[in-house]
């Protein structure tokens, strides 16, 4: 159990056990709108690219609980298509954990080991203990799962494939290290996106080696875990601009 923050085991406990806690009145929006391309792009980390202007970024700003960590300041800048979401993570480090023989080619289970942007969306208001994962690493590793906290231990939700496509890379002379992710909306949802459709969303980072490891969370879960679904904010998919 050393992934701590991402066992379904205990998020689920914890979840079942814990009250539920207000964040702070300090804590950031807790939505993210996501204006409309025109059409799909090439995925790219660069952030001046044409793609990723004209969004609005939410940074994610502190830990679980909502402790400030400015030193690790996140931007996420967002855009949809009819066929897909784009998430760009911009991701300040101090000191990398990075999977030794790293495998960009297929799915790497247990990736929350190490350094890794993350984002938990679910479409379904009535039940918001199912929701779907996605994560990358700064080499470019990915691994997506179909959670339902219902089905404690489901070791077998990380087999679930939505078709995400990562893209990564480290500037190790500024540390920053960029991940874009394109995840189909088919994977979220069985109806086509559209604009004012809503879905419910959390952001995090897992960054450092064990002894200094910070868990950074957009909206704070208020505990030592990611999966709280009852503290996601809300992503809101508005119309192309004119």
């Amino acid at each position: 159990m050393s992934h701590l923050p991402l066992s379904l085991v205990l998020a689920a406990s914890l979840i079942s056990m814990a009250p539920a806690q207000t964040p702070s009145p300090s804590s950031p929006s807790s939505t993210i709108t996501a204006t409309k391309a025109l059409k799909d792009a090439p995925l790219t980390t660069d952030p001046s690219a044409p793609f990723w202007q004209h969004t609005h970024p939410v940074f994610i700003t502190g830990d679980t609980f909502g402790n400030p960590v400015p030193s690790h300041r996140t931007e996420i800048r967002s855009h949809w298509t009819n066929d897909s979401l784009y998430l760009l993570f911009i991701s300040p480090y101090e000191e990398l954990n990075l999977k030794p023989s790293p495998d960009a080619t297929s799915e790497t289970n247990q990736l929350w080991n190490w350094d890794v942007a993350e984002a938990f969306i679910g479409s379904d208001f009535q039940n918001i203990r199912r929701y779907k994962e996605f994560e990358l690493s700064p080499q470019g590793e990915w691994v997506d799962l179909d959670i339902d906290l219902d089905k404690q231990g489901d070791k077998n939700a990380w087999k679930w494939n939505s078709g995400m496509k990562v893209s990564a890379r480290i500037d190790q002379e500024h540390k920053i290290w960029y991940g874009a992710m394109r995840i189909p909306f088919s994977s979220l949802s069985s109806q086509p996106p559209a604009a004012g459709e809503k879905f419910r969303i959390n952001l995090f980072r897992c960054q450092g080696p064990t002894a200094t490891r910070h868990y950074l969370s957009w909206q704070p879960s208020m505990s030592k875990t990611f999966h709280v679904p009852e503290h996601f904010g809300t992503l809101v998919l508005a119309p192309a601009k004119p």
